[in-house]
């Protein structure tokens, strides 16, 4: 499967982007690669986060596809009319390994509370990329992964993680 780096100074544990040139233009080839990644590292095995299992929602299946996936390539606020995001299926082989890299210092990390649901991002600011997962009982769930390109983004995420890291220091 033909892949590369966009960006040089990503860390080496990140995979090379899976990109559509490769496929000469054919998009249901192109989506059955993405899927095939995405099912290798979110099926057929399984990456931990603080040593329990990170799982992904199955149901409703869509063109015989797992729902959490067309949540990682997808994007829009109306599930029924959400569109494909070529940057978000180039980085498919991302998510797992964000996941399972979370301890290394380039990862910001942190907590956060979205009404009862107990969440915790994983935001690789030099890649633009986010990963977000949710506690549940015993397990993690994949909530969403996707590109922190817009400036307002990636400002938002720089006030959360400020806030968190300043609430985390203790007075001496």
């Amino acid at each position: 499967m033909p892949k590369r780096k966009l960006m040089c100074n990503l860390p080496d544990w990140l995979p090379d982007l899976l990109l559509f040139d490769a496929f000469s233009g054919d998009w249901q080839r192109y989506e059955d690669a993405v899927f095939a990644q995405f099912y290798s590292d979110f099926i057929e095995s399984r990456p931990t986060f603080l040593n329990e299992p990170v799982y992904i929602t199955k149901n409703p299946l869509k063109k015989g596809k797992e729902r959490g996936f067309w949540h990682c390539i997808q994007q829009g606020p109306i599930e029924e009319e959400r569109t494909a995001d070529l940057r978000r299926c180039e980085r498919i082989g991302w998510i797992k390994s964000v996941i399972e890299h979370a301890a290394d210092p380039i990862i910001k990390k942190w907590p956060k509370q979205k009404g009862s649901k107990h969440r915790y991002l994983l935001w690789v600011e030099e890649a633009d990329y986010l990963v977000v997962i949710e506690k549940r009982p015993r397990c993690w769930l994949l909530c969403t992964a996707y590109c922190t390109n817009y400036v307002h983004t990636r400002r938002k995420l720089r006030a959360e993680y400020a806030a968190y890291t300043k609430s985390q220091r203790r007075p001496v």
